[in-house]
């Protein structure tokens, strides 16, 4: 396996092992990620990508949270594609590819939000040595293929890890 920066070039696997439909969020990151605000990784075996992470070097785009952990980037929308592959050591690599990529930066800390209705990402968290900082809603919207919009909250307790150690 290989955690690499996705390319423009690699958009078009991407969306086929995860769609996101007419909205090309993945073409969107990488855009993001060509003005430096951020760092989309991918994992791969071979030409087949197996998922991604974002690190969001602004941090967490709820205020609450970047108001009480200046300095820290967010690990964002982690995701192992395929059911079948969970539990076998790809969101590890990923997180661990963050990380590595924070301390290069010299970052002292990185984040992370986990949604209360996921507590199997809560536990591999705290394996990776991740503690619980603060509870927060983060809140957004999206917009369907049919042009409808809704709005989402979701509960969520942000995870800290201090890089240092």
């Amino acid at each position: 396996m290989l955690i690499r920066e996705c390319t423009a070039a690699d958009v078009e696997r991407v969306e086929e092992a995860y769609p996101t439909g007419a909205h090309r969020r993945h073409a969107r990151t990488v855009e993001r990620q060509q003005r430096g605000e951020c760092t989309f990784l991918v994992a791969w075996d071979g030409e087949e990508p197996l998922g991604h992470g974002e690190v969001m070097w602004q941090g967490c785009s709820t205020p609450e949270v970047r108001a009480a952990y200046p300095e820290c980037p967010e690990i964002n929308g982690l995701r192992v594609y395929r059911a079948d592959l969970r539990g076998q050591g790809i969101g590890t690599a990923l997180i661990r590819s963050a990380e590595g990529r924070a301390r290069e930066r010299g970052f002292q800390w990185i984040g992370l939000g986990v949604s209360d209705d996921n507590p199997s990402a809560a536990r591999l968290y705290e394996r990776l040595t991740y503690d619980a900082g603060m509870r927060y809603t983060a809140v957004w919207s999206s917009e369907d293929d049919a042009g409808v919009k809704r709005v989402f909250e979701d509960p969520r307790t942000f995870m800290v890890r201090d890089l240092t150690t």
